[in-house]
């Protein structure tokens, strides 16, 4: 059995509105978010732009981690984006190659 990847990964609008979410397949969900194809929050507010990723070890840790990001203040949400990504672009591109290697 193949091991899984599994991914949580915070998008923005372009207002900087952000939505952490946990996948284990980060290409489609990204992608299903830039489409708005989920009703609710991340349609509202046109949540589209990748601005941070990471991978978890398994289901459970990815999981935990959401919650843990979830359960933080903006700031320091920012603080973690801005780490990485100091600029907000789109990662789009990165797990694009993700998806090519995969």
């Amino acid at each position: 059995m193949a091991s899984r990847s599994y991914w949580i990964y915070i998008i923005a609008s372009q207002t900087r509105v952000l939505y952490v979410g946990v996948t284990n397949d980060l290409v489609r969900r990204i992608d299903s978010h830039r489409r708005g194809e989920f009703p609710g929050f991340s349609r509202k507010y046109r949540v589209r732009r990748l601005v941070y990723y990471e991978l978890a070890p398994s289901a459970q840790a990815a999981i935990a981690r959401e919650k843990q990001l979830k359960g933080w203040r903006r700031s320091k949400k920012v603080a973690l984006i801005e780490g990485s990504n100091r600029t907000w672009a789109d990662l789009w591109d990165s797990i694009e190659v993700l998806a090519l290697r995969g």
